[in-house]
């Protein structure tokens, strides 16, 4: 039996929409941001993605290090959205919506919703350890984009 639940976050940040879809749309840029990626390599783009990669993370548990490589597909990245799909077994899948926007004085404002599914026995350490990654990546973003920008 799969369990799912979401997470969101805003960050906001002085640069161009375009500068931000540019960060988030390529996966190969997130060890910048994401607290737990090690590697990413680009591969072929699988169908209906606009790009595909293998992404290995550093999980803990307890005193264990272990390395975990999944799939993440690019679906969407348009100047409005990013749409990405992580896959990992068994049955494992984020799936990250981000939706930006100008906002008065030169600010992107970029809404993030992360869904997890995963099987009821690994579901809460999963969610767990995405919560606390995509939250280590949202408070670098903003100082990131704002750093290529200026």
């Amino acid at each position: 039996m799969l369990s799912s639940d979401s997470f969101s976050y805003t960050v906001q940040a002085r640069c161009t929409r375009a500068d931000a879809v540019a960060l988030l749309s390529d996966l190969t840029r997130q060890g910048e941001l994401h607290p737990l990626i090690v590697r990413v390599r680009q591969l072929p783009p699988r169908p209906g993605a606009l790009a595909s990669y293998a992404i290995t993370d550093r999980l803990e548990l307890g005193p264990l290090h272990f390395p975990v490589t999944y799939q993440a597909d690019v679906l969407v990245a348009t100047e409005d959205e990013v749409v990405t799909v992580a896959r990992q077994q068994p049955a494992t899948t984020v799936r990250n919506h981000t939706r930006l926007r100008d906002e008065p004085g030169g600010v992107v404002r970029i809404d993030v919703e992360i869904t997890l599914s995963a099987p009821a026995p690994l579901f809460g350490y999963a969610f767990r350890q995405a919560r606390a990654a995509h939250l280590g990546l949202a408070s670098r973003l903003g100082a990131t984009l704002e750093e290529q920008a200026g």
